[in-house]
């Protein structure tokens, strides 16, 4: 069941779900056969090594604001 609020802006609805309707509606989307994987063209390993590039970078970047010794 889904909640309806207002808010006290004019136009803004805000839409609340209970713990136990978000757990239900987790449980059967996973439950949902055809979502094996994830797209075709992502390949692990340069996802991986873009994600581990990006923090290297982040490493050494803050590395070189760093200069208090």
């Amino acid at each position: 069941m889904v909640e309806v609020s207002a808010r006290p802006q004019p136009g803004l609805v805000l839409l609340t779900m209970s713990l136990h309707t978000t757990a239900h509606s987790l449980v059967s989307f996973a439950a949902e056969p055809g979502h094996e994987g994830g797209h075709a063209s992502l390949s692990p390993f340069v996802t991986g090594g873009g994600a581990l590039f990006v923090l290297l970078l982040l490493l050494w970047i803050t590395t070189r604001f760093n200069r208090d010794r």
